[in-house]
Formats: structure tokens, sequence, C-alpha cells
């Protein structure tokens, strides 16, 4: 019986090891909020906070549930409430298990002022400096800052974050403008300062300050197009699958529902274990490459829920059970990015729980 195996990503803590020492690296001068919300974009966030924690100052997440997850590990380390939190019964919880959180807006500082905290909590104020999505406007720093020295509930020395949204196009001046409005904004203020995640890491020194916070890159994905090897960086998740079928195939034949893909030749035609029931997506290009025995092969036909079909050509030697690989070291996911039009960040968090995880190294 072949033994073959399904939709696996496999996630190397060599990799990531290696990634958080570049960054460090980077921004030698900074310390580190690594981010692992989104079940650290995919990649298992207990295992990967467990990997970092030694070598980062704090964690970075979306939601209190996910600050929950990392102490139920084991997690010891701060961890930082990016969006801030969504509801004034939680500051309790938030209080004592030494989690931070972002405050952005006007109820969150109300909720903050009117609480009966066991002990303070360690807050970070957010400043639109142009995103526009969240934070409190540059006209209203100060009153916020009154607002938060006076407020009990609240550590001494609060920190101050901001987000670049452009800081992945070079040719553009608008990160360095919302870089120098947070730091007049926060000039001669006592707390420190963070406003550079991944790309700000990546392409603005100037915006490493006191704080940074990798994420993308801290799992080998650049925040573009560009292969993150060009930074030094390694994938830390190689998705794999597994040819269960090897059919011959003939000029003229479609492949798959509503035939869209008719070969133009004698051919082989591999079926490959995954689609989009484990999150790879129905409308990847046809064409779109994967990596089988040393060679690229395009996709033909469309991706249905549990299978996609490549093209192996007439002469090929590939058997049942040899596996495929569709982003990963050999074929980097920016470049299944560039094709198919879709972020790598999606990519990598849209992979369903069918999908196995193999630690490794």
């Amino acid at each position: 019986m072949i033994d073959v195996k399904p939709a696996t990503a496999k996630i190397s803590s060599h990799a990531l090891k290696h990634n958080i020492m570049v960054i460090k690296q980077k921004a030698p001068n900074s310390k580190v909020i690594a981010v692992v919300k989104a079940n650290a974009y995919g990649h298992g966030v207990a295992f990967v906070a467990s990997v970092l924690e030694e070598f980062v100052d704090c964690f970075g997440v979306a939601r209190l549930e996910e600050a929950l997850t990392l102490r139920s590990n084991g997690i010891t380390k701060p961890i930082l409430l990016l969006e801030g939190f969504f509801r004034a019964k939680d500051l309790p919880i938030i209080a004592v298990n030494n989690i931070q959180t972002i405050v952005h807006n006007k109820e969150q500082l109300q909720a903050l002022q009117q609480a009966d905290l066991p002990n303070p909590i360690k807050v970070w104020l957010k400043i639109d400096t142009g995103m526009h999505r969240l934070g409190v406007a540059l006209d209203e720093v100060a009153a916020f800052c009154q607002s938060l020295e006076k407020c009990p509930n609240i550590e001494p020395h609060f920190g101050f974050v901001s987000h670049f949204s452009r800081a992945d196009e070079l040719e553009s001046d608008y990160t360095q403008k919302q870089l120098n409005a947070f730091l007049q904004a926060t000039e001669n203020r006592a707390g420190e300062r963070s406003i550079a995640a991944s790309g700000g890491i990546l392409f603005w020194h100037e915006a490493h300050l006191d704080w940074i916070r990798p994420g993308i890159i801290l799992y080998g994905i650049s925040p573009n197009n560009v292969p993150s090897q060009e930074y030094g960086l390694i994938p830390v998740m190689t998705l794999t699958s597994s040819l269960i079928a090897v059919r011959d195939h003939k000029k003229g034949e479609p492949v798959g529902y509503g035939g869209k893909w008719v070969s133009e030749q004698d051919t082989k035609i591999g079926v490959v274990a995954i689609g989009y029931g484990d999150g790879y997506p129905r409308d990847m290009p046809m064409g779109t490459p994967v990596y089988l025995n040393g060679r690229l092969v395009p996709i033909v036909g469309r991706v249905s829920m549990d299978m996609l079909t490549v093209d192996l050509g007439k002469d090929s030697q590939d058997k049942v059970g040899d596996e495929v690989i569709l982003w990963g070291k050999e074929l980097p996911i920016e470049e299944i990015a560039a094709i198919s039009g879709i972020l790598s960040y999606e990519l990598i968090t849209k992979l369903t729980p069918r999908v196995l995880t193999e630690y490794v190294d």
C-alpha cells in the first residue's frame, strides 16, 4: 500500500530562529514585539511563541482570546492587545494576566477611568498619523495624554504607537510624513514609541525607535512580492501535499469542473490532494506553478474542494505518493501572490484546520 500524505504545513523552528535574529540585527537598538495574531499567521501560535519567547520582549495579538491562549500555553512575556480591549468587563482579566493594551478611542479611555482593577495596566496610546483606521487624531494627543496621566488604573509612562499605511511603497513620501507626524506628536513625552512593523523594519531604518513590531517577516515572507530571501529571510512554512493519481490524458480532452482547460496534446495529469477545503484558493489562476520532483508544473482546470490537477507532461515519471510543494523555499509564496493577486498574508492565514501541521527541526 502506497503511503500518501495529505495537505501538510511543515513549520521550521530553525527558519523562525534565523528570521528573528536577522530582524534583531536590522534594528539592534530596538526591543521586539513579535506579532503572533491569527494563530501566528497560520503557523501555530503555541509553537511559534514557545520558539520565540527567549528572543523577544513582548508578543502582539489582536484579541484577548489570543492573549489568553498564550498564557495557557505557558508564555510569561508581556502581551500587547494591538486593537485594544473590546469590553470593559475584560479589564480585570487583562490586569491579572500581565496583558498590555492599546487605547485608541474615548470609549476605551472612559472604561479605564471607571474600572475597579487589582493593579494598573500598561497602556499604549495609538495615534492616527495617516492610516485613518484606528487612533486618536493628532490634535487630540495632548488631551488624551492628560487624561491617561491622571488615571490610577494606568501604569506611569504609557507608550505611544502608530502604524504605517504605505511602508512598502518606497517611492512614496507618505511614510516619511507619517513618521514626522508621530515624532512631533510624541516629542518631549516620556513614553516609549513604536511605529515600524514589517515594512518599516525592512525599509525605514529611522523608524525603528524604541520598539519594532515584526509580523509577516517573522515567518520568512516579505510585505511586498519580492521573495523574502532577498532580505535574508527563510520561509518558515512549506505547504505540501501529494499526488494521489497520475492519469494518461488525450489531446482535446478537458479536465475538471466546467471544462475550462482542454489539453492541446497528449499528456499526463497529476491529481494533488489539496483544494479550497484546505484553504488553497478556488480562484487560483490556471498556470499557477507547483513544485514537483525538482521542477515547476502548472495547475490546469479549476481548483476543487479537495483536489487540484496539474499538467505533468507526456514523458513525466512522477508517481502516486510524490510530494508536491504549493509554496515554500523551493517556490516562494511571494511568486504565488504575484500570480494570483492574493496577498501572502491572506494565503497563509486562510488555511483550514484540515491541513495537517508538522513541526520540523
